[in-house]
């Protein structure tokens, strides 16, 4: 049987999202002149299969949900914003005069941010990242972007990665959502799957699909509170706030440890 291809699914995803959206570029067509919709298809490794419009990702800030703008509040001197993707985070930062850096291993992304206007844009992981001069005061997770700590082994060496990169005082500003409120029967058989095998309940195993393409099997880590307070032990931050009003979701901030 034939499989996809792997290749930049989020990236040709977001530029025909933008596509549809501006009227800018080739359009996939369902057929005559009709754009179709943009669809991100994720799939779990125990054969869930979700879909939901990729236009989201191009969202200017009066279509963002209110913990977005509360997350913006709580930034301070100079940004990255980490899984940029279209830049949606980074671009009205820029507007409001901040220095910010959108990081993501998207050249699509990377791309379709750059044409919407975002100056400083980095394609590469934050583990090789790490490596460079670059220092920041705030990093910034936004859109579930708390999930890029993939597991609880993993998450130290990001941690560690965002340490390296962090000026004194830095902080994280994640957002996360809390799996563990579901009764649908689908989702609690994933979590106790997961913990039979080792696994935090919601680490995610998925892969994303656009057209004829697939991404490789990657984790994802939907966590709780305490699972992530549990995870920042022996690390060089500590949780500090958490802003839970929108239940399940939660935005974290995360301070630097004084060396």
């Amino acid at each position: 049987m034939d499989q996809p291809l792997i290749g930049d699914v989020f990236g040709e995803m977001v530029r025909d999202a933008y596509a549809v959206r501006t009227g800018i570029g080739p359009r996939p067509l369902a057929g005559g002149r009709t754009p179709r919709p943009v669809i991100e298809v994720i799939e779990r490794d125990d054969g869930l299969i979700n879909g939901a419009p990729a236009d989201h990702y191009l969202g200017e800030p009066a279509e963002w949900p209110d913990h977005d703008h509360r997350a913006l509040r709580l930034v301070r001197g100079s940004v990255l914003d980490i899984g940029t993707g279209a830049g949606r985070t980074a671009i009205e930062l820029q507007r409001r005069g901040t220095a910010v850096t959108g990081l993501d291993t998207s050249p699509g992304a990377i791309e379709v941010a750059r044409k919407r206007g975002l100056h400083d844009t980095v394609l590469n992981t934050v583990d090789a990242y790490a490596h460079s001069s670059a220092r920041y005061h705030t990093f910034l997770m936004l859109g579930n972007n708390l999930g890029l700590l993939e597991s609880r082994e993993r998450a130290r060496t990001f941690l560690d990665a965002l340490a390296t990169l962090a000026r004194p005082g830095a902080r994280i500003i994640a957002q996360g959502t809390d799996p563990y409120g579901t009764r649908d029967p689908v989702h609690v058989y994933y979590h106790e799957r997961n913990r039979e095998r080792g696994r935090l309940g919601g680490q995610l195993r998925l892969r994303l699909r656009y057209r004829m393409l697939a991404t490789e099997w990657f984790d994802y880590l939907v966590c709780s509170v305490d699972e992530l307070e549990s995870m920042l032990v022996d690390t060089r931050w500590r949780l500090t706030t958490v802003d839970d009003a929108d239940r399940p979701y939660y935005l974290a901030v995360m301070e630097l440890r004084p060396s």
